[in-house]
């Protein structure tokens, strides 16, 4: 039945199977805007809430690039961006093909 109705939704967790890392701030509407398409493409992700985390903070800036701004996304340790990267990957039919590789 769950598998029906993901099918219906064009959701596919059984294809996403991609190591997804996300640096998010709890109340940031970016972050929960991103972490929203990652739940409907059906993606366990790991996300490391680094509200007030000065240093986990700079540990994610030096693994993207400097960008100090949340969301801050990775797919198989790849640094996506933010979360209008993420969308514009979607737009351009090439997020699902990332998120299924493994």
């Amino acid at each position: 039945m769950l598998k029906t109705l993901n099918a219906w939704l064009g959701r596919h967790p059984e294809r996403m199977q991609a190591n997804v890392e996300i640096y998010t701030w709890q109340t940031c509407p970016y972050c929960i805007r991103a972490k929203l398409l990652l739940w409907w493409k059906g993606v366990n992700y790991t996300e490391y809430k680094i509200d007030g985390n000065g240093g986990a903070r700079i540990r994610m800036a030096e693994r993207a690039n400097g960008r100090r701004s949340v969301p801050q996304i990775f797919i198989n340790n790849a640094h996506i961006g933010g979360c209008d990267d993420l969308y514009a990957l979607d737009r351009q039919g090439q997020l699902d093909s990332l998120l299924s590789a493994v």
